[in-house]
């Protein structure tokens, strides 16, 4: 595993300061990477610069949310909003190549009509990123997501579906959401990590930060490393106190990292 690949989700942690301010607290308290859905209001020459400055890489993005206002979130198995969606993510795949991002995520969405419709939608959608993504050296994402009528819902069915596509995507694994879903993240993650591309942390119950809950991140971790994971570990989860505090755990990682891992 990467010894210090720590992505601090900047659309999640950091929050009381502008975005462009965001990079910077995550470099102070440890991180070494960042991630956003939406970063486009910091053109990408000036994040290229801005993470050259700090010593940061950028870890994923997502391409094409759609409106937050009306519940969407992705594009991607919404029948009708296909030119919205080619556009979000020629959009996603430019400022990924510009930064030397490896990942862009196209969110599926919470498609409103016909469920054989959105898969159809779903597929064409997916293997037409997976298409303009070729030769690029930017890696499509796709995740299990607990967001109620969301169109990926199950661990089971994304690695269904990469199977299916012979595994030209990887898997966003975020513990959280696998609690949720009921799976046991050690167990999954043993079994399933050569198909994980980048990982989101955060604890359950509560989503806070590791250590707040039940989930036993050292296995976990453990688990990561005994598969050769060499991806981020990104954090995607909701404070319980202010951000900088709530990265204590950080140090604790690192050292346990260092201490499995040959020099």
């Amino acid at each position: 595993m990467t010894r210090q690949r720590f992505s601090a989700h900047i659309g999640y942690l950091y929050t009381d300061l502008p975005l462009v301010e965001r990079p910077a607290a995550a470099a102070r308290d440890g991180f070494t990477a960042i991630e956003h859905p939406e970063p486009w209001s910091i053109p990408a020459k000036d994040m290229r610069a801005l993470l050259a400055d700090l010593g940061l890489t950028f870890s994923q993005v997502t391409s094409g949310m759609g409106d937050a206002n009306r519940g969407e979130k992705g594009l991607a198995a919404l029948s009708g909003r296909e030119a919205e969606f080619r556009a979000g993510f020629d959009r996603a795949l430019d400022y990924a190549v510009a930064i030397g991002c490896p990942f862009v995520h196209p969110m599926a969405g919470v498609p409103k009509g016909d469920v054989l419709d959105a898969a159809e939608t779903y597929r064409l959608n997916l293997s037409w990123a997976l298409i303009r993504a070729q030769g690029s050296g930017v890696r499509v994402l796709v995740e299990a997501i607990t967001i109620p009528g969301y169109h990926m819902g199950s661990l089971a069915l994304t690695a269904q579906l990469q199977d299916q596509f012979h595994g030209c995507f990887d898997l966003l694994f975020d513990t959280y959401h696998a609690a949720v879903l009921g799976e046991d993240p050690v167990r999954w993650v043993a079994q399933n990590a050569k198909r994980i591309g980048h990982v989101h942390a955060a604890d359950h119950p509560g989503r806070h930060e590791p250590g707040t809950g039940a989930l036993a991140f050292d296995r976990i971790l453990a688990a990561l490393q005994g598969a050769g994971y060499a991806g981020a570990i990104g954090f995607e989860y909701i404070p319980s106190v202010t951000t900088s505090a709530s990265a204590a755990f950080l140090p604790g990682w690192k050292r346990l990292l260092s201490e499995k891992v040959s020099p």
